[in-house]
């Protein structure tokens, strides 16, 4: 069982990170016509005929944390744990999830809700009941 660690308030952060991810699905869908979900993004900068934005757009996510540690001096600051098998099986169920849902909390929660898209409110409730019922039985062992 995980010691219950409080989670840092940082209301600046955070609003600055969530106008970003919304402008980012704003750029991609007015660009591209396209829905700004990182499953489909990552799939496609493999096998779609439309890959040159999609690439563009994974080595934008690898390249910012290299951009934050230029600028600040420091890494950004993880609360991942190392146990690998963990992390591994963590991995291989959302890969399961994602395929399942169709899609990712990216493609459901920012772009789907946006679009009163049914099925991503199903996809949404759906995926965080459970990782709220993950963290409770990681941190408190169970109900």
């Amino acid at each position: 069982m995980l010691p219950a660690v409080p989670t840092e308030f940082t209301p600046i952060a955070s609003l600055a990170g969530g106008v970003l991810i919304g402008l980012s699905a704003v750029m991609v869908m007015a660009l591209f016509g396209r829905i700004a979900g990182i499953v489909g993004i990552t799939t496609g900068a493999v096998t779609a005929p439309d890959r040159g934005w999609r690439i563009a757009f994974v080595a934008g996510l690898l390249t910012a944390p290299v951009l934050w540690i230029l600028a600040t001096g420091t890494a950004p600051q993880q609360s991942v744990g190392t146990n690998l098998l963990a992390m591994g099986a963590a991995g291989l169920l959302v890969g399961v999830g994602t395929a399942l849902g169709s899609g990712c909390t990216s493609g459901h929660g920012v772009c789907g809700l946006a679009r009163l898209s049914p099925r991503s409110l199903v996809a949404v409730v759906t995926f965080m009941g459970f990782a709220a019922l993950t963290v409770f039985v990681l941190r408190y062992g169970g109900l």
